[in-house]
């Protein structure tokens, strides 16, 4: 084997070492100038470019913090427009509206007044008196005198008119007490008493009785007040046994306050069944905003805003509107003389002209008008005087 030793500078291995059979072509000089260094109008054009950039993208971040201005400024512009335009709209309401009109001095007056305008009064109203007694023209109490006990008792049949009531029909045939035709027609409700409708009238005063195991001539006479002759007497009755089932007529007799309310259509509820807290109560207090003595036309009954308010009794709405001592305001005309107002409502549900009951939803708690917190003013009226609601409520 021959071995090939090189020797000498590189240049001669260069020279001596084969050629490739491909070469790349040699560009000129300036040539590879122009490639690798760009000419003054291509960097003009590129500066030309980026400056152009640098404008648009400019101009964009101008465009969008206008545009973010300008939303600004509509923002509080309608800030400053909705509220004036509510308070307008609600002057504007407030203005024209019906409602009461106070005197400064003398508002809670100035509503009782306007309030008793709404009394609806009636023949029975007028002619009895808070315990069922019927009123002479003169106004004292048709007394039992009159009537003429000690004698059986007689029935008729009358047929009801148009125009009758409990107290005039009671007055035609002089019954003393109105408990009378109630209880011996067992009439639930006074107000369901209709024109053709058949009552039996007894000839005197009293209650029928239904005789139950246990009960006595004796027993009834002290539970009645009513001798036990004048039982016999007022029955017929040749013996004192009495049996089971049999009805006795208890001359004089008349219901006990709560059945004839109750019959009278005249059992309030309170308005509130959710939990409420009693406030202020009816009568002299000091003004809670003044602290000066004052008078306070009926009771607060404190609880959250939203919870719904009732009908005390059943009725006829006669009034809704606002006033600036009780807000949002209802007034309820209960018939026999009695209205109920109730006050500071977040929102009156009621319309006026509506038949409202015990069941009827007519309003939602609030703290309109001249109030401290959220809570229900119920006031109550009888022929056009205010009265403590607490003795008239029950639960």
């Amino acid at each position: 084997m021959e071995i090939i030793s090189f020797v000498g500078s590189s240049s001669a291995v260069k020279k001596n070492a084969p050629r490739p059979a491909f070469t790349l072509p040699r560009l000129p000089k300036k040539s590879r100038e122009r490639e690798n260094y760009p000419s003054r109008a291509n960097f003009s054009a590129s500066k030309a470019l980026v400056s152009a950039s640098i404008s648009a993208t400019e101009r964009q971040f101008t465009i969008a913090g206008l545009s973010k201005l300008f939303s600004c400024l509509i923002f509080l512009a309608l800030l400053l427009i909705i509220p004036f335009t509510v308070f307008n709209a609600l002057s504007f309401i407030e203005n024209n509206s019906a409602k009461v009109t106070f005197d400064e001095n003398y508002e809670f007056e100035a509503l009782n007044a306007a309030m008793s305008r709404f009394a609806m009064y009636d023949t029975l109203a007028d002619n009895i008196d808070e315990n069922g007694n019927v009123l002479l023209d003169d106004g004292t109490i048709l007394s039992a005198s009159n009537v003429g006990l000690g004698e059986a008792v007689k029935f008729q049949t009358y047929t009801v008119k148009s125009g009758d009531s409990i107290s005039t029909i009671s007055r035609k045939f002089a019954l003393s007490n109105i408990s009378t035709l109630i209880a011996v027609n067992n009439i639930s409700n006074v107000r369901t008493l209709m024109q053709g409708q058949k009552l039996k009238i007894p000839s005197m005063d009293g209650l029928v009785h239904k005789v139950g195991a246990g009960d006595s001539l004796n027993s009834l006479s002290v539970k009645y007040h009513v001798s036990v002759e004048e039982i016999l007497d007022a029955n017929d009755l040749s013996s004192e046994t009495l049996t089971k089932g049999m009805e006795l007529f208890i001359p004089g007799a008349k219901m006990d306050a709560l059945s004839l309310k109750k019959a009278m259509g005249e059992l309030f509820v309170y308005p509130i069944t959710a939990s409420w807290r009693l406030t202020s109560r009816f009568g002299p207090r000091k003004d809670p905003f003044t602290g000066v003595a004052s008078s306070h036309t009926g009771i607060d009954m404190a609880c959250p805003t939203g919870t719904p308010i009732r009908a005390a009794m059943s009725g006829k709405v006669v009034y809704v509107g606002w006033s600036n001592i009780f807000g949002n305001y209802i007034i309820i005309n209960h018939g026999n003389g009695y209205q109920t107002l109730y006050g500071h409502m977040s929102k009156t549900l009621a319309k006026k002209g509506q038949g409202v009951d015990q069941s009827t939803k007519i309003g939602l708690v609030g703290s309109t008008g001249y109030s401290t917190g959220p809570h229900l003013h119920f006031t109550v009226y009888k022929n056009g005087k205010l009265v403590d609601p607490l003795t008239l409520l029950k639960k």
